[in-house]
């Protein structure tokens, strides 16, 4: 068995789901695929404007949903035309489940309604791909990934209960590919549930993540991502147009890559695939037959400098009012607090007097953050920053990066530099 990911980028339109479509036609008649599908295209970032509109200002809520339809109805449309009312019926039906949410009222915990709002985005994209495929006679059962996946009620970073999803996941596959006589399982990615059935999402991006954990609960062969990039790149070719392909990296140094913001894999989605180490390749879904890049059990061989660019963050130094040192206990209360808030520290420094961290700038989070901070502490913060990591530079490679930007905050190991500057 074999478990394949495509991602919103690779189903955003009728062209992307035939070349889904073409792809399991080429490998599903010889090996059992689970594929693993995220929302179409930019749904998520639709469906989290509706969840705002839906707290703050639900006189938007009518021209929200009907783009959200129109975006899947034009997909069908593309590639049944008059013959996709079948796939437009079952839309149909997950669009009232949607429609009742909205016409109730929000609960007191945004990030609950944020699970079983946004998740919608993975239900309708698998259930319009899936049907489409059974109706051009390329078989398939679709499975819901909120009854496999079990986690707690963290909502939007839902923790994983590995025995019990292993045991949920592992009897479903089993039973539909040997009772409905089928090499192709269709289920979600991003999303999971509670022991209530209550919808719980992975983190953003999570879908890399929900293809580890079914790999590990079967026993995968393998796992593919399926991207719009010919495979792993030592940079986001969007700022360096000479990126090049990382053909074989070890698990180790893909996790390091993950953990500090490379786009291509989620950071969660290493770890479980080492531990029983099924091999991760990431390869181009417009051109199935390149290899791609492999990430497994291997050496490290000539490592070359990979750069990631994280955009839009913001600088945060903390100081005790009484401009004493900054002892044990202060850290204390501030990590408290961040993670009160649940902000991610992506990079972190102290010094005798203050303490500096960089983190995503959410508008929202941020300002509840350092809203908390001042109660107790000075707070100066910068907005409109990036972080440049370097795994294996050089000082050539560093003194090139850093040419005409002010350095803000620069940390350096034997392997990494990691660089704080203005945008």
């Amino acid at each position: 068995m074999k478990v394949y990911k495509f991602g919103g980028a690779s189903v955003k339109n009728a062209e992307g789901v035939r070349n889904v479509e073409k792809i399991l036609r080429q490998f599903a008649e010889k090996e059992q695929i689970v594929v693993i599908i995220s929302a179409i295209g930019k749904t998520t970032n639709l469906l989290e404007k509706i969840l705002d509109a839906f707290y703050y200002d639900k006189k938007q809520l009518p021209s929200m949903v009907e783009t959200l339809r129109e975006n899947h109805y034009t997909i069908v449309r593309d590639l049944m035309g008059d013959e996709g009312q079948r796939i437009i019926d079952k839309l149909d039906a997950i669009f009232k489940q949607l429609d009742d949410i909205l016409a109730g009222e929000h609960s007191e915990n945004f990030d609950f309604d944020y699970d079983r709002i946004v998740s919608f985005g993975e239900i309708l994209s698998t259930k319009l791909i899936s049907t489409y495929l059974n109706m051009v006679r390329v078989k398939n059962e679709w499975a819901d990934a909120r009854s496999l996946i079990r986690t707690d009620h963290n909502y939007r970073e839902g923790k994983v209960d590995w025995e019990i999803s292993s045991h949920l996941i592992r009897n479903k596959i089993v039973e539909l590919f040997e009772k409905r006589n089928t090499n192709i399982i269709i289920s979600q990615g991003f999303i999971a549930g509670t022991e209530e059935m209550l919808s719980t999402t992975l983190g953003r991006e999570g879908s890399d993540y929900s293809a580890a954990i079914f790999a590990y609960s079967i026993d995968a062969d393998s796992v593919t991502i399926w991207k719009d990039v010919p495979g792993l790149l030592n940079a986001d070719p969007k700022f360096f147009p000479e990126a090049v392909k990382l053909e074989q990296i070890p698990y180790e140094e893909a996790i390091e890559l993950a953990y500090y913001g490379a786009s291509v894999i989620h950071p969660k989605t290493l770890k479980p695939l080492q531990n029983k180490q099924i091999p991760l390749y990431v390869k181009p879904f417009l051109h199935p037959e390149e290899s791609g890049s492999k990430i497994s059990a291997s050496q490290m061989e000539n490592p070359i400098p990979c750069y990631i660019f994280k955009t839009n963050q913001v600088l945060i130094s903390i100081y005790p009012r009484d401009f004493s040192f900054i002892a044990v206990e202060n850290l204390d209360e501030i990590f408290s607090i961040v993670s009160r808030n649940k902000i991610n520290i992506n990079l972190m420094q102290n010094s005798a007097l203050s303490f500096s961290i960089c983190c995503d700038n959410n508008a929202r989070k941020i300002e509840k953050l350092i809203e908390d901070l001042t109660v107790k502490y000075r707070v100066k913060y910068n907005f409109n920053i990036r972080l440049i990591t370097i795994r294996h530079y050089t000082d050539e490679v560093v003194e090139q990066m850093i040419k005409d930007k002010e350095v803000m905050v620069e940390q350096r190991s034997r392997t990494t530099i990691q660089l704080v500057v203005g945008e």
